[in-house]
Protein backbone atom coordinates (compact mmCIF):
# COMPACT_ATOMS: atom_id res chain seq x y z
CA UNK A 1 0.00 0.00 0.00
CA UNK A 2 1.51 3.44 -0.94
CA UNK A 3 2.18 5.71 2.09
CA UNK A 4 0.27 8.50 0.46
CA UNK A 5 -2.69 6.10 0.77
CA UNK A 6 -1.83 4.71 4.05
CA UNK A 7 -1.81 8.09 5.64
CA UNK A 8 -4.95 9.42 4.45
CA UNK A 9 -6.44 6.48 5.50
CA UNK A 10 -4.93 7.04 8.66
CA UNK A 11 -5.79 10.67 8.82
CA UNK A 12 -9.91 9.77 8.10
CA UNK A 13 -9.99 7.57 11.17
CA UNK A 14 -7.65 8.56 13.79
CA UNK A 15 -9.08 9.47 17.19
CA UNK A 16 -6.37 11.88 18.19
CA UNK A 17 -3.11 13.94 16.60
CA UNK A 18 -0.88 11.24 17.02
CA UNK A 19 -3.40 8.36 16.71
CA UNK A 20 -1.93 5.57 14.55
CA UNK A 21 -2.58 2.59 15.96
CA UNK A 22 -6.13 2.48 17.20
CA UNK A 23 -8.48 -0.28 16.50
CA UNK A 24 -10.70 2.19 13.89
CA UNK A 25 -6.84 2.98 12.06
CA UNK A 26 -6.28 -0.62 11.96
CA UNK A 27 -9.93 -1.74 10.93
CA UNK A 28 -9.49 0.55 7.86
CA UNK A 29 -6.08 0.12 6.68
CA UNK A 30 -7.39 -4.23 6.61
CA UNK A 31 -10.86 -2.92 4.69
CA UNK A 32 -8.55 -0.62 2.06
CA UNK A 33 -5.90 -4.17 1.42
CA UNK A 34 -9.37 -6.45 1.20
CA UNK A 35 -11.11 -4.60 -1.23
CA UNK A 36 -7.45 -4.42 -3.33
CA UNK A 37 -7.18 -7.84 -2.60
CA UNK A 38 -10.55 -8.98 -3.37
CA UNK A 39 -10.16 -6.91 -6.87
CA UNK A 40 -6.87 -8.70 -7.93
CA UNK A 41 -8.50 -12.26 -6.59
CA UNK A 42 -11.56 -11.86 -9.15
CA UNK A 43 -9.22 -11.44 -12.22
CA UNK A 44 -6.38 -13.94 -10.78
CA UNK A 45 -8.76 -16.66 -10.03
CA UNK A 46 -5.81 -19.17 -9.09
CA UNK A 47 -4.32 -16.90 -6.86
CA UNK A 48 -4.37 -19.53 -3.77
CA UNK A 49 -2.16 -17.62 -1.82
CA UNK A 50 -2.99 -14.37 -1.72
CA UNK A 51 -6.65 -16.00 -1.40
CA UNK A 52 -5.29 -17.55 2.13
CA UNK A 53 -3.97 -13.74 3.02
CA UNK A 54 -6.85 -12.30 2.35
CA UNK A 55 -8.96 -14.79 4.56
CA UNK A 56 -5.71 -14.15 7.43
CA UNK A 57 -6.73 -10.48 6.53
CA UNK A 58 -10.70 -10.76 6.85
CA UNK A 59 -10.21 -12.89 10.44
CA UNK A 60 -8.25 -9.96 11.61
CA UNK A 61 -10.45 -7.46 10.80
CA UNK A 62 -13.50 -9.58 12.13
CA UNK A 63 -11.35 -10.17 15.79
CA UNK A 64 -10.87 -6.24 16.07
CA UNK A 65 -14.87 -5.26 14.98
CA UNK A 66 -15.57 -7.83 17.64
CA UNK A 67 -13.27 -6.50 20.12
CA UNK A 68 -14.90 -2.76 19.27
CA UNK A 69 -17.72 -3.89 19.75
CA UNK A 70 -17.77 -5.49 23.23
CA UNK A 71 -15.59 -1.93 24.42
CA UNK A 72 -17.33 0.97 22.21
CA UNK A 73 -20.73 -0.03 20.60
CA UNK A 74 -21.36 3.50 19.63
CA UNK A 75 -17.25 3.63 17.49
CA UNK A 76 -18.64 0.18 16.26
CA UNK A 77 -21.39 1.23 14.65
CA UNK A 78 -20.03 4.69 13.48
CA UNK A 79 -17.34 2.70 11.80
CA UNK A 80 -19.28 -0.25 10.08
CA UNK A 81 -21.34 2.76 8.31
CA UNK A 82 -18.01 4.83 7.72
CA UNK A 83 -16.63 1.73 5.89
CA UNK A 84 -20.04 1.12 4.45
CA UNK A 85 -19.40 -2.73 6.11
CA UNK A 86 -22.39 -5.06 6.94
CA UNK A 87 -22.47 -6.70 10.14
Amino acid sequence: MPTATKSKIIAGHRLHEKDTGSSDVQIAILTDRINHLTAHLQKSVKDFASRRGLLAMVSRRRRLLDYLHRTEPKRYRSLLEKLNLRK
